[in-house]
């Protein structure tokens, strides 16, 4: 007897991607391995042997990041390094300064540490992109001040895709003396990052935004004067005395085959992304009413998300199934609110309302990008026909 879910098309791979077949594997081969069950802070063999693999792991994830491994500490996932490094980072240069710069449309885990720090007392700047999502880098060049201390912008937005000029934004940060962190979620695993030449001094990462496990991550820090962390836990020695507790050694031994993987499968993941938007953007675009939400030139193209005019979204998501899609953040999925992100970019709240997700992973089909185009055209004509003529 089938599941229910195996009539589902996964078009949610921004949310969090498929575990790979060989990733699962491996974590469950430490996980059945006897003699590798062991605390990897214990001196005992067991404790020595998880030690070891948790030291390839991260080697492989540095790989990945062109680093040194020993720049890298695990955490839970990007929510626990962006406000470790935000927090952290804010606290440790507070002395020089209390002002700290981000985006208006950062994911709710970067917006929420600024939240916290501004009232705890710092002061904060949130800047508005342009219209197709874009830091406007005038902007920022005149939001720093003497007092600023850490700017805080995401690279591939998590939403639209836009990707920020990461390069760009960390050279004025690093000219004017000021930490520089990006939430780069969506971005590793996908798109080439080498941390030995770009001027980052604090970078966030999730295993299962590029086939990896859940409940895992990690967070970069660069090694140089003036750039660290206070701890936000006490209790251990763990990961540089910054981030206590007892390593999960299963996720960390799939986090970085799970890197491994990505840095070998790269090239072709990429051109994949670029074909599967392509094709669904193609059965798309003559809709009357649609447009793409963000840039359409500096974007990641594994992710597609469209506004149309006419029609309720809620009815538009339900109508879609069992297309699985997105009509904003995971983490923001309980709020019937308009996307704060779409929103930002000047969209009305019937646009971000309406607007829709795509994004793709590497086991896409092309048949399932067709049978989308279908599901959402016929959506569209359908629902026109029933709604009302005010809606716009």
């Amino acid at each position: 007897m089938k599941r229910s879910t195996d009539n589902l098309i996964y078009l949610d791979s921004a949310a969090t991607m498929p575990i790979d077949r060989q990733v699962s594997n491996a974590m469950m081969a430490c996980l059945d391995h006897a003699e590798i069950i062991g605390n990897p802070s214990s001196l005992n063999t067991p404790g020595r042997r998880a030690m070891h693999d948790i030291e390839v792991a991260r080697q492989q994830v540095a790989l990945l990041l062109h680093t040194d491994a020993e720049n890298l500490i695990w955490t839970s996932g990007a929510t626990e390094s962006n406000n470790l490094a935000i927090i952290g980072a804010a606290r440790f240069r507070a002395h020089l300064g209390r002002h700290i710069i981000t985006m208006k449309t950062e994911h709710k885990a970067v917006l929420g540490p600024f939240d916290y720090l501004e009232k705890e007392g710092f002061q904060v700047t949130r800047l508005l992109p342009d219209a197709n999502g874009l830091l406007k880098f005038d902007d920022l060049k005149e939001a720093v001040q003497e007092e600023t201390q850490l700017v805080s912008i995401m690279h591939v937005n998590n939403e639209t895709g836009v990707t920020q000029d990461i390069a760009q934004i960390g050279s004025l940060c690093r000219e004017l003396g000021v930490l520089f962190h990006t939430d780069a979620a969506q971005s590793v695993g996908k798109i080439s990052l080498n941390l030995d030449q770009l001027p980052i001094d604090l970078l966030s990462v999730s295993a299962h935004k590029f086939y990896g496990p859940q409940g895992v991550g990690a967070l970069y820090i660069r090694k140089a004067p003036g750039c660290g962390i206070v701890p936000l836990h006490y209790g251990g020695e763990q990961e540089q005395w910054i981030r206590p507790g007892t390593l999960p050694i299963h996720q960390i031994v799939g986090f970085g085959l799970a890197a491994k993987l990505a840095l070998e499968r790269m090239e072709g993941d990429f051109l994949l992304m670029q074909e599967l938007h392509k094709r669904l953007w193609d059965g798309l675009k003559d809709i009357p009413g649609i447009e793409v939400n963000g840039s359409v030139e500096s974007k990641y193209p594994g992710i597609l998300n469209v506004s149309i005019s006419g029609i309720d979204g809620e009815s538009l998501m339900l109508m879609l199934e069992p297309l699985c899609v997105a009509n904003g953040s995971a983490c923001n999925s309980k709020n019937n609110e308009p996307s704060f992100v779409l929103k930002a970019l000047g969209r009305t709240d019937h646009q971000a309302q309406s607007a829709i997700r795509f994004s793709f992973n590497r086991n896409t089909t092309n048949e399932e990008i067709d049978i989308a185009i279908e599901k959402y055209n016929a959506a569209v004509r359908y629902l026109r026909k029933i709604s009302p003529d005010d809606l716009i």
